[in-house]
């Protein structure tokens, strides 16, 4: 569904600007590889804080608390 939003309104930016909508065809892989980087970091920083909670709580993982789900 993103998709097809994003490409919606990249068919409206070309109507209303052809050229700055193709600056953009052409600019966003570019884009997406300069944040590529900070999306690996973020991953692991996530990764990094779920460890340290999994072992915070292994404790009382072995004495057999279960988390509550809903």
């Amino acid at each position: 569904m993103k998709t097809l939003l994003v490409f919606f309104v990249w068919c409206i930016l070309f109507v209303l600007c052809w050229p700055l909508a193709l600056l953009v065809l052409v600019l966003a892989p570019v884009v997406w590889l300069i944040a590529l980087p900070f999306m690996l970091l973020g991953a692991v920083v996530a990764a990094t804080f779920a460890l340290v909670g999994a072992i915070m709580l292994l404790p009382a993982r072995l004495l057999g608390w279960r988390p509550v789900t809903n």
